[in-house]
């Protein structure tokens, strides 16, 4: 790509940096899977709507930046079945007794008395139909940022052998970024796809984007991601 999302945010002191500096990229390895960062309802809500529309019954919309997303995701998703990729879907951890990660000691659990508000945080963590699990693919619920901490996440990708990870999902600012910096920890190479994650602030979408790829991995185009995956599989299939 020779437009980046976040060209517009640099300024002239940071071009000129990355001009001496460049960067040496990630790279994919031998054996990929697909990581699918909560794609559940909390952030879509029931319909599309604009942000600031979408936050009025559903306070963790990411608007329509999370419904245009949808498309790019499914392709990615259906190309990596194809070529016999795994799948690991992430959603939060919910009912069980923990708190998430954002829930502050002495907190006390809002209790919904309206009867919508409770069927929408019950259907919260639920995974869109559009992308849902199919049977043989990975579903984990984690109650942290990262897919990584406190989830059986790196003792499933070592037993199948995995080491790079092709990320996707939502926020680009958060629980995705937090799953990148934690699958480089682990060594893991990290391959985010621009068009298929988002976030709620353009301006934090591009900027942790930025980051990342200058960082912890590459943040590819969907056409590029799909032609690697085509090369993989044509190379898997000669044997």
């Amino acid at each position: 790509m020779a437009q980046r999302v976040w060209d517009s945010f640099l300024t002239e002191q940071d071009q000129a940096h990355l001009a001496l500096t460049g960067r040496k990229p990630v790279g994919f390895g031998e054996k990929p899977a697909l990581l699918l960062v909560d794609l559940y309802r909390w952030v879509f809500g029931d319909y599309p709507e604009p942000l600031l529309e979408g936050i009025k019954t559903w306070p963790s919309s990411c608007g329509l930046a999370a419904w245009d997303a949808i498309p790019h995701i499914q392709t990615l998703l259906q190309a990596a079945r194809n070529a016999g990729i795994p799948v690991i879907h992430m959603t939060g951890l919910d009912g069980c007794g923990v708190e998430g990660w954002s829930t502050r000691k002495g907190d006390r659990r809002p209790v919904d008395t309206d009867p919508a508000a409770a069927d929408r945080r019950s259907r919260q963590y639920d995974i869109i139909d559009e992308v849902a699990p199919i049977d043989g693919e990975a579903f984990l619920r984690k109650s942290s940022p990262s897919s990584f901490w406190g989830t059986p996440l790196v003792g499933h990708l070592n037993y199948l052998g995995v080491d790079t990870l092709i990320t996707v999902g939502e926020s680009t600012s958060g629980c995705v970024r937090a799953s990148v910096v934690d699958g480089c920890t682990n060594r893991y190479r990290m391959i985010v796809v621009e068009e298929c994650v988002f976030d709620r602030h353009e301006a934090a979408h591009a900027i942790n984007l930025f980051d990342m790829n200058q960082k912890y991995a590459d943040v590819l185009s969907l056409a590029d991601v799909l032609e690697w995956i085509a090369d993989w599989k044509a190379r898997k299939d000669e044997g």
